[in-house]
């Protein structure tokens, strides 16, 4: 008898991955995906790494499947973008041992710059696109991904989305295979199919075609579990995948449902079948009307986002108030209960003794252009700091400091600077920095660096020492790189010295030549970080009401419309002293040092 545990959709992907017998995992950290890949390098069996970026982590996933070893490689949806190079070309020259590509989407972007759909990347890569819907599936989809790759010789797509990553649900566990002809296939040495000149690729491309009428005709058969039809009440039918499933399933537990496994190809007889035997027809997806189009090009009639939403993700509730208010169902079959909408909103902020904090009240002094990039300090844009007036990608800071720059000459350049954090500058910013120094720009580039990739978690990076499973690695020092690719004018400043930090930034912004400047403290968050300090408070007799100690935005100053003073809370306080600097009337005081 199998084991049960409660788990996370992204433990069970990496158990399915451990199960299946794989042996190298690889990723780049980010939400909603970070889990799986923390979770596989708890199993010593499985060699797992943080890669720089997507891309890499894809192309040493690629070269481990041709090499012989079962591998997965981790992203959230736009990694994928990152990745996409390699991933339009190993659907091309297809796998030795099984490739997993386990991708997981945001929809309603709580943690993302945007919301896409990865379902169209399997349609673009003419690759396989696996949906799971629970805990379970996870972990049973993830393992028949690795059956399939090797099978139809091809990359493997499991599509992930928030609510299933982050959600829980009961899992059986079994034990990992043993068949060393699975764990460790001896290495492909074939040319023809892996260098995909025009020649080859021209005959792969031919492959691929034939490979997709099989993988279709392998979706149809109901013995491979890749769909799931059920047949209630038939004068309502529901196609559906993924969290859908569950909502749907939900709001309509009578009705006929045809559950999705695999997203892409899509069944096309089984799918005939259900609509001709159903009344009315339903799909329900999450973003994009993937099915739905290709439902209808069959000539088949089904109802989609003509009532049901493109944007965000999907609810019981939005189900339920689509299929009222269309009058399309009797209000009366549907189930219904009360949700709490009067809840208050929190935004998000940066953390007391943020190290980003001090950097950003000077660049917002200083009244520079300032363009952005992904991490914690994307807050930097947001009031009382409003500091940084673009945020793109990954990497994008630098390019477009570069830009500014071009568009608008020196003069502008010095007055503005690009941001980026220490891990986001490993993964994509080094290249930005390289053109800048080649194409001889005058932008000042200033690396955040907390000595950690906080914003997905604290996982390890390229500047941190430590890899992914906690083993002690090379640290490459932002100084030499800088002074290495040939910037002359590499200065590192303590990011709670203000006086220091303004003085750094004005000079260097008004140099003939680029400039990199590091900001160094560690993450607050970090295990074992204390500031000098502790028991802050505003002495009130000082103190005249002029606001500017809450211009910092630290979440622990608060303004007492009574006194007309300042105050702090001392639960939210960790002592790091930034507003002592900022007060111009030393209001703050220091009450007590630590030992």
């Amino acid at each position: 008898m199998s084991k049960k545990e409660l788990l996370l959709g992204n433990f069970a992907v990496a158990r399915g991955a451990y199960e299946a017998g794989a042996t190298v995992a690889t990723a780049y950290p980010g939400t909603p995906s970070t889990e799986i890949t923390e979770y596989i390098a708890r199993y010593d069996e499985i060699n797992s790494e943080w890669s720089t970026n997507e891309k890499v982590a894809l192309e040493v996933a690629i070269g481990s499947s041709i090499a012989g070893s079962r591998s997965i490689v981790s992203m959230k949806h736009v990694g994928l973008n990152v990745a996409a190079d390699p991933f339009m070309t190993v659907t091309y020259t297809g796998v030795n041992s099984g490739l997993v590509i386990a991708v997981a989407d945001d929809p309603s972007m709580h943690s993302s710059q945007n919301e896409q759909d990865t379902r169209y990347f399997g349609m673009a890569g003419k690759c396989p696109v696996l949906e799971p819907s629970n805990s379970q599936e996870c972990k049973d989809y993830t393992k028949m991904a690795f059956e399939i790759s090797e099978k139809f010789d091809t990359p493997v797509i499991l599509r992930l989305t928030t609510r299933i990553s982050h959600s829980q649900s009961i899992v059986s566990l079994e034990n990992r295979i043993t068949d060393e002809e699975i764990i460790s296939r001896p290495y492909d040495k074939n040319p023809d199919k892996y260098i995909s000149a025009p020649a080859n690729a021209r005959k792969r491309r031919v492959i691929i075609e034939e490979r997709l009428d099989k993988l279709q005709e392998f979706a149809n058969n109901p013995k491979n579990n890749l769909i799931n039809v059920e047949y209630n009440d038939k004068a309502i039918g529901i196609i559906t995948s993924g969290a859908s499933y569950q909502y749907a399933k939900e709001v309509c537990p009578n009705a006929s449902f045809f559950k999705l496994g695999m997203v892409y190809p899509l069944p096309k007889e089984a799918i005939t079948e259900f609509v001709n035997t159903c009344d009315k027809v339903y799909v329900i997806e999450e973003l994009e009307p993937i099915f739905e189009k290709e439902i209808k090009s069959w000539g088949l009639n089904v109802i989609g986002k003509e009532i049901f939403p493109t944007i965000g993700e999907l609810s019981p509730e939005i189900i339920r108030n689509c299929l009222k208010e269309a009058g399309e169902l009797n209000s009366e079959s549907l189930v219904t209960y009360d949700v709490q909408e009067d809840l208050p909103v929190r935004p998000p902020v940066l953390c007391p003794g943020c190290h980003h904090r001090g950097p950003f009240y000077i660049l917002k002094k200083l009244k520079l252009n300032v363009s952005g990039d992904i991490g914690c300090y994307t807050l930097g844009g947001v009031p009382p700091l409003s500091a940084i007036d673009t945020t793109i990608c990954m990497g994008a800071s630098i390019g477009m400091a570069h830009g500014f720059e071009m568009a608008k000459g020196k003069e502008f350049a010095k007055k503005s600077v690009a941001v980026i954090g220490d891990s986001t500058f490993w993964h994509s910013g080094v290249t930005g920095l390289i053109d800048i120094v080649y194409n001889k720009g005058n932008s000042t580039v200033i690396v955040l660096d907390n000595s950690i990739t906080a914003m997905t978690g604290h996982q390890e990076n390229p500047s941190t020492g430590k890899t992914l499973k906690g083993d002690i690695a090379p640290q490459i020092d932002f100084v030499a790189l800088g002074k290495a690719i040939g910037i002359k004018r590499v200065v590192e400043v303590d990011a709670y010295d203000l006086e220091k930090l303004e003085e750094v930034i004005k000079t260097e912004v008004n140099a003939e030549e680029p400039s990199l400047i590091i900001t160094k403290r560690p993450c607050i968050l970090i295990k074992g970080i204390k500031f000098e300090y502790n028991d802050l408070q505003v002495n009130s007799e000082k103190c005249n009401g002029c606001k500017l100690c809450l211009r910092i935005g630290c979440p622990a100053i608060s303004f007492n419309n009574e006194t007309k003073k300042a105050e702090i809370n001392k639960s939210l306080c960790v002592g790091c002293g930034l507003c002592v600097d900022v007060c111009k009337r030393s209001a703050i005081e220091l009450m007590e040092k630590k030992d």
